[in-house]
């Protein structure tokens, strides 16, 4: 296998125009070619570019990728990319192959450029190949003409590239393409560099940040893996998409991404909620962030003063100016959507008359003592702002919903107060008032949003506004029955309640049975605390360090046998075939028994010879001793595990040792994770190592 041109040189931002726009790459329903259509046209009006088009539901982009298109469904795409160009849109065909693809093989590659050369004579001219979500695993084939998964991928995407002419926008998408996903760490990732060091240099790389659904980007972690990449990258954001998790929808502004960041990016798509019209808010947010000024220009006093990370933009105007523009199509009968009066039929297009839709006569007027006509009133930018705030982004709700949290838990830990004769009493009182009106302010809003004309948009919003007005009603009932008005709720306090008084299914029973529910919420009932202990280890602790090392081996499923993978010295310590060293064994406990240990040998020479395996001397020269730490996955806190390995490295210590390594092999991210954040331990780079095996190691 040879490289047909190597990047090198340091990293710099892409040549051409900024990237910006949206990627259609949920999973679920694919939008429609109408709805595709309509971005085209926001896109240009709001100064956007680019459409990647990889919905991960289009079997032809991804599951059948080297099936060519119909004579029909060439059709919809020729159309499709038409109205792109009318637009001045961007159209990016992306490619999913990485499922089942043996990269070795030249009938595979010559199946992916004839299905890129099928869509090139469409008049697309700009291409991606993806290599996300997918097995790191190459076939038996692939491990002998490839010297890794990423020369493998480096290896065709540079072919195909070259093949469709060296397009002036192409993009690759890793399979490590978040920080969270590198071993040990980006910049250290051996994936990342092959990637940066041997993609050709007009390959743009996308990239979702520090994890798939980043909270933040900031610019250290862009300027880190633009070192590694030789390239800036185009952030693929996430921060707006739900395809994994159908009770959330996301109606923030773009946020948490400071505009400095602008200069040092090839560009920025979203890849938003899988509704289609809600999504008004994400991309014109994010289109108001493209246009920030992060260099030069004008600053606002007042948007410094509201946003003291970034005076050039404001999510909160931006989600403001957002919203009143959405309001405008949500209040319209001439969108897409909007509800028409139907045009009265000619008379001499039909043969018979025409239904009579219209009523004749005065209209309905109620008399005395009858019930008013029900009016509906208008939608207002208060009620979208207040939308917004319950449905916010991923990492935080909006202030007016985080409020509502806040003064239903003060409202119940004080519940005493409610009907004491006291000043504390009066505070509950109002308290509860203020938050009966915020519900109220709920369903009000849910009736007017209900009755917006832009039915489009309502039936993409219905599933969650019917979810949170019914949440509300039961927290609302639940503060009226701690004020004693009336009877308790039967929808609150019911052992046999209806079933919108209870939520989740069998997906929210699991959930609630996991360690780590609730962590994110922002009052934790019952208290989230888990009692460990850590004592040294004794003989008849050997049965269950055996155990739970098979178990973390495994991984809880079938892998490749041990026998079949490298054999580590620690191998050896684990199964109870080397005892550890005096005094450098312990076990960390809870409710339920042993839960992890760490075991260390002082002098892995010594140890490493009585079962025959060969030891690295310049390693053991300045890292003499061996630990060997593991944890079951239900210890969800690393703090037990930390305080337990410092333990260890004191006693290794004072044995009189000058250092300690730990052998890891990459499959186990988990513990790879723990010691990356165990600052004392650094990567330790060493010849002869096998492929599937980390060393790192600390001083004492």
């Amino acid at each position: 296998m040879s490289t047909s041109q190597r990047a090198g040189g340091e990293p710099t931002p892409g040549t051409g125009r900024f990237i910006s726009g949206v990627v259609e790459g949920f999973y679920g329903r694919p939008w429609t070619m109408e709805q595709r259509t309509e971005l085209f046209q926001r896109e240009q009006k709001w100064g956007l570019n680019t459409y990647l088009y990889a919905p991960k539901d289009d079997y032809k982009h991804r599951m059948y990728w080297r099936d060519l298109y119909s004579p029909e469904e060439a059709e919809h795409l020729i159309a499709l990319i038409s109205a792109a160009k009318q637009h001045k849109v961007e159209f990016i065909y992306a490619i999913s192959p990485g499922l089942d693809i043996t990269f070795s093989n030249p009938r595979e590659v010559a199946a992916l450029k004839k299905k890129l050369d099928q869509v090139k004579e469409f008049g697309c001219r700009s291409f991606s190949l993806l290599f996300d979500d997918i097995e790191p695993e190459m076939c038996p084939a692939d491990k002998e003409a490839f010297s890794s998964f990423a020369h493998a991928q480096v290896s065709v995407t540079n072919q195909v590239y070259q093949h469709l002419g060296e397009p002036q926008t192409f993009l690759f998408c890793p399979t490590d393409y978040c920080a969270a996903f590198c071993t040990p760490n980006v910049l250290q990732s051996s994936y990342l560099l092959t990637v940066g060091e041997n993609l050709l240099p007009g390959i743009d790389i996308l990239w979702t940040g520090p994890k798939v659904v980043s909270h933040e980007i900031s610019i250290q972690s862009i300027e880190e893996v633009s070192s590694v990449l030789r390239r800036a990258p185009v952030i693929w954001d996430n921060i707006h998409a739900n395809d994994y998790d159908p009770q959330r929808i996301f109606l923030g502004p773009y946020k948490h991404r400071p505009t400095e960041l602008i200069p040092k990016l090839r560009g920025v798509l979203t890849n938003p909620n899988c509704e289609f019209y809600p999504n008004f808010v994400a991309i014109h947010t994010l289109a108001t962030w493209c246009k920030a000024s992060p260099t030069g220009g004008s600053r606002d006093v007042e948007m410094a003063a509201e946003e003291e990370t970034d005076p050039c933009y404001s999510p909160q105007k931006a989600l403001t100016l957002a919203l009143s523009d959405w309001l405008q199509e949500l209040t319209s009968t001439d969108q897409p959507g909007g509800s028409r009066r139907p045009a009265r039929l000619k008379k001499e297009c039909c043969e018979e008359e025409p239904m009579q839709t219209e009523v004749s006569g005065s209209p309905y007027v109620p008399g005395p003592g009858e019930n008013p006509l029900y009016t509906a009133e208008p939608l207002t930018l208060d009620d979208l702002k207040l939308l917004s705030d319950l449905f916010y982004l991923p990492y935080e709700y909006g202030s007016i919903a985080r409020n509502m949290l806040e003064e239903l838990n003060w409202l119940r830990n004080h519940r005493q107060a409610a009907g004491a004769p006291t000043d504390q009493a009066e505070e509950w009182r109002s308290k509860a008032r203020h938050f009966d009106n915020r519900c109220e302010d709920v369903v009000q809003m849910f009736n007017r949003l209900s009755n917006a004309p832009n039915r489009s948009i309502l039936y993409d919003l219905y599933n969650y506004i019917c979810d949170i007005k019914s949440g509300v009603g039961l927290a609302r009932a639940y503060v009226k029955t701690l004020g004693g008005h009336g009877q308790p709720s039967a929808l609150v306090m019911s052992d046999d309640p209806e079933p919108w008084g209870f939520r989740g299914g069998l997906s929210g029973e699991f959930q609630r049975m996991l360690p780590g529910h609730g962590n994110r919420d922002l009052f934790k009932d019952p208290p989230m605390t888990q009692v460990y202990s850590i004592r040294s280890y004794c003989n008849k602790d050997k049965t269950e360090v055996q155990k739970i090392s098979e178990v973390m081996l495994r991984g809880g499923k079938e892998q490749t046998p041990l026998v079949m993978q490298p054999p580590l010295i620690s191998d050896g310590l684990s199964s109870g075939q080397i005892p550890p060293s005096s005094e450098c064994a312990f076990v960390l406990e809870d409710e339920l028994g042993v839960c992890g240990y760490a075991l260390a040998l002082t002098d892995t020479k010594a140890a490493a010879a009585k079962i025959q395996r060969d030891v690295n001397e310049p390693l053991l020269k300045d890292f003499p001793s061996l630990v060997l730490v593991q944890v079951l996955p239900r210890v969800t806190d690393p703090a037990p595990a930390k305080r337990m390995v410092g333990q260890l490295l004191s006693s290794i210590s004072s044995s009189g040792s000058r250092g300690a390594f730990c052998e890891l092999r990459r499959s186990d991210r988990r513990m790879l994770d723990f010691y990356s954040r165990f600052h004392s331990f650094k990567h330790v780079q060493m010849d002869g190592l096998p492929q599937d095996v980390v060393v790192m190691a600390t001083s004492l």
